[in-house]
């Protein structure tokens, strides 16, 4: 297989990183696992370095405070880039990313996808434990993103994805900046304008079963404004 680095940022997840590292590691023994943790009050950095320290397959990457999911995710993924990792993986500590979909990406991404996406509105995709409020931030912001954008994916703001090696390098990580939940929308479009063929394979998303979401009504407003500077951008060669 492919180096393959599986990045998962953390933010009290002391109660999932556990169960989430072991479930991680026996569906893809030879992955390694990049834990970035923004000084987790609940001690999720302490225990991150626990584990690491006895499985040479989990690395973790300190950082001060809590900065944002998207910065997460472009240090993680600047740092595997200069390491050698050919393929990078999105993931939830809280359990809500069931590992037994890794095949679906492995196998994408062996038949030439530069990103795949775990999608809840395709067909086998779907989620389970949402409330009304919840299914219509996602969904809704997805349609009025793709419409914005004129994108054909289905699952913009899904936090499951893979990207090749090549992907990451097309979509200058330094130039994004999307930190929220536009983070996801951003770097998919960013993928699409540079020629990457994106792939969407279909996920069940379960709520998380323990510690508190991070979504709000403030990141998802946040998210509709980025969307249309993405759209400016895009028109003017900026991105």
């Amino acid at each position: 297989m492919a180096r393959t680095l599986i990045v998962t940022p953390t933010y009290n997840e002391k109660d999932n990183l556990p169960q989430f590292i072991e479930a991680v590691r026996g569906a893809a023994p030879d992955a390694d696992i990049m834990v970035v943790d923004d000084n987790s009050p609940d001690g999720t950095g302490q225990i991150a370095d626990a584990i690491a320290a006895k499985d040479s397959h989990v690395r973790v990457m300190h950082r001060a405070g809590k900065q944002g999911l998207g910065t997460a995710y472009i240090q993680a993924f600047t740092k595997g880039l200069g390491e050698g990792y050919e393929r990078f993986l999105e993931m939830d500590a809280d359990l809500s990313h069931d590992v037994r979909y890794l095949p679906s990406f492995f196998r994408a991404m062996d038949d030439g996808a530069d990103v795949v996406i775990g999608s809840r509105n395709i067909p086998g995709g779907g989620v389970e434990g949402w409330g009304i409020g919840r299914h219509f931030i996602s969904k809704g912001g997805s349609i009025y993103s793709r419409t914005i954008l004129g994108l054909g994916v289905k699952d913009l703001t899904s936090g499951y994805k893979a990207f090749t090696r090549r992907a990451l390098e097309a979509i200058d990580l330094e130039g994004v900046r999307s930190n929220g939940y536009s983070f996801q929308i951003e770097m998919t479009f960013r993928a699409v304008l540079r020629g990457m063929k994106v792939t969407e394979v279909p996920i069940v998303f379960v709520d998380r079963r323990a510690g508190q979401s991070k979504m709000s009504r403030k990141i998802f407003v946040e998210a509709i404004g980025v969307v249309w500077k993405l759209r400016a951008d895009a028109l003017t060669g900026k991105l």
